[in-house]
Formats: structure tokens, C-alpha cells, sequence
């Protein structure tokens, strides 16, 4: 990444200020849009790896934060972490035994792109539905989510899935992102309950 992008202003100012990666500014932004985080909120960051996201959450709330990738990631203070698969029922069982309350799920994971864009685009909406499936099965009634997906043909189904288990739901296109990007947030507040299996 760093040769490719290393020319890349937003990507020398995250290593220049100590960020893991270019993520953390798209979630300050969310956060600055939407206010999905309250400082006493419990966090589960789907994908977290490198570990980003889970670097501004600490700044946002006071309570625990649990970070979960298939990789492991390195140790960052005041945060937990579990390498496993979010489609695994242990995984989920481990995040209900850590945390009473789920007051936030957030995803910023995304497959590894191979420039088909029909082709990237069914993988990440996949990877959607696995965290909105996660989201559903974890949140308390209230809470929040937020996942990063791409615009496509397949996208429009997963944003009323995603109006099903969430009062107000609305996209959210950064800043951060790169140019050219069909890079998209969607943000989900105030929880209804499992309507997805």
C-alpha cells in the first residue's frame, strides 16, 4: 500500500498523525454526519483489521470496544480482540459473553478487489449481509450500525434490507474515499429487531 498510495495526501497525513490507515478519517466523518457513537456506547468493529477504526473509537467512547478479523491485530490499548470468523456462532456467542450490551456494530471490511466491478460488487454486498446478520443477532433494540458497501445493481436490495432492521437509515459518501471510488457508507440508527435471518 504505502508505494502505491504513498503520494496519496489523505494516506501520508494518516502516518504522519499516527493512524494505522486513510480509514480513520471516514470515520470521523461519519461521526461528525451522524453521531452514531455516544461516550458510553460498547463497540463490536467487524473486520477491524488493521486497526483504524478501532484507534478513533477509542477516542469516542469510554466504554469496551471489540475488534474482530480473520487476521490477527496488533495490540492497541484499551481494546479487545477476537481472530475469527463473524459467521461463526462461537464468535458470536464469545461478543454476547464479553458485552451485555451491543450498543454499536460497525464494518469497514472489504474483499480483496479484482477490478471486475460486477464481480467486487456481489462479494462486498456478501460481506454486507454477513455483518448485517452479525448486527442483527448482537445489537440491543436502539443501537447502531454502519457498513461500507459499493453502488451497483446489488445494492439497493441490501439498503431495504438494511430499512427492515433499522428506523432511519441513510449513505454516506466520504471525503477520504479515493477518486473514482463507488465507495459508499451506509449509516443505520436505532435498531427495530431481527428482521433478517
Amino acid at each position: 500500500m504505502g508505494s502505491q498510495w504513498g503520494q496519496d495526501k489523505t494516506y501520508l497525513r494518516a502516518k504522519n498523525e499516527g493512524f494505522r490507515s486513510r480509514a480513520a478519517y471516514k470515520l470521523m466523518e461519519i461521526q461528525t454526519k451522524f453521531g452514531i457513537i455516544r461516550r458510553d456506547d460498547n463497540i463490536v468493529d467487524l473486520g477491524a483489521a488493521p486497526g483504524s477504526w478501532l484507534q478513533i473509537e477509542r477516542t469516542l467512547t469510554d466504554a469496551r470496544i471489540i475488534g474482530i478479523d480473520l487476521n490477527p491485530i496488533a495490540e492497541l490499548d484499551g481494546i479487545e480482540t477476537i481472530e475469527g470468523d463473524i459467521n461463526d456462532p462461537a464468535v458470536v456467542e464469545m461478543v454476547k459473553e464479553k458485552l451485555e450490551v451491543v450498543n454499536i456494530v460497525l464494518c469497514d471490511a472489504s474483499p480483496k478487489l479484482s477490478g471486475h466491478k460486477s464481480y467486487d460488487q456481489a462479494r462486498i454486498i456478501d460481506l454486507n449481509e454477513q455483518a448485517l446478520r452479525f448486527a442483527c443477532k448482537v445489537l440491543k433494540p436502539g443501537g447502531n450500525f454502519a457498513v461500507k458497501s459499493f453502488q451497483g445493481s446489488d445494492f439497493p436490495e441490501f439498503y431495504a434490507k438494511c430499512k427492515l432492521n433499522f428506523y432511519a437509515v441513510k449513505t454516506c459518501m466520504t471525503k477520504s474515499t479515493r477518486k473514482g471510488s463507488t465507495e459508499l457508507y451506509i449509516v443505520a440508527k436505532n435498531f427495530i429487531g431481527p428482521a433478517v435471518p
